[in-house]
């Protein structure tokens, strides 16, 4: 099994998969704590109209999913604030929309888009030493923002109605918390892809939910379950010759399915 580590593209998409297991162990906790899954799988989608920007302006797809994503997830954030449409009916809009926009810039783009398919549904083991510096740096950022805005993300999460009571300016908290989802959902796109994110932001969240409700413990769990079943998942994919990033959301359903029954 070792002997498998020996090629530098599995040393990097195993160092992929520790990077993305801390970004959704982290945000994911907030996501599903927050109840907002609908909203980071249309931010994960808008974001593909930053690959496709990339494509056209032939710059790094995932660089220029930055601020694409973290433009679409204020819009999305901000459009019942400001508009009588329901945050649902924002999120079916953006959701198509983001994606038609990416579709069209790829379509105005000369030439071939070689690795489109891995900014889809995922491939970890095509995953370069520029994507794992992006992963790193995002992850930093991630990771500071959240201890420096720990009390704040925390009140907004549980109770937002409150916190305006309070005198905190929750929308603001809540605008910033999206943009966290949409660093992550960057962090994510090589390794599952954006039809496949929401599920790494998802189950290892509901996983450690199931035995704490203590939100660091919860982080913490999620993180650590991210980065075993990512990992196997990862060494199961290239086993059977399997897609990455669908057999890595595989393992994690099957590990729901295992704890759920567990809990039971």
């Amino acid at each position: 099994m070792l002997e498998l580590f020996q090629y530098q593209f599995m040393q990097r998409a195993l160092i992929a998969a520790v990077l993305v297991s801390i970004s959704c162990g982290v945000v994911g906790s907030y996501v599903v704590i927050k109840k907002i899954v609908s909203l980071s799988g249309a931010i994960s989608h808008a974001a593909f109209g930053g690959v496709g920007l990339g494509y056209f302006l032939g710059v790094n797809p995932v660089l220029a999913a930055i601020p694409f994503s973290i433009i679409s997830a204020i819009s999305i954030g901000g459009v019942k604030q400001i508009t009588n449409i329901s945050e649902d009916t924002a999120i079916g809009i953006l959701w198509s929309v983001g994606m038609a926009i990416g579709v069209i810039f790829i379509n105005l783009t000369p030439g071939y888009a070689p690795d489109l398919f891995s900014y889809l549904f995922g491939s970890i083991l095509t995953v370069s030493n520029t994507d794992l510096y992006i992963m790193f740096v995002l992850d930093l950022v991630i990771i500071a923002i959240v201890f420096l805005f720990r009390r704040e993300f925390l009140a907004v999460s549980f109770d937002e109605e409150f916190s305006n009571v309070v005198g905190l300016h929750a929308l603001l908290v809540y605008m910033l918390l999206l943009a966290l989802v949409a660093l992550s959902v960057v962090v994510l796109i090589k390794v599952v892809g954006v039809i496949l994110i929401r599920a790494l932001f998802t189950i290892p969240a509901a996983i450690s939910k199931q035995y704490t409700y203590n939100l660091r413990n919860l982080m913490i769990i999620a993180t650590i379950l991210a980065i075993i079943l990512t990992s196997l998942g990862l060494i199961l994919s290239f086993i059977f010759n399997l897609a990455s990033g669908a057999t890595i959301v595989m393992v994690l359903a099957a590990a729901f399915l295992i704890s759920y029954y567990i809990k039971g």
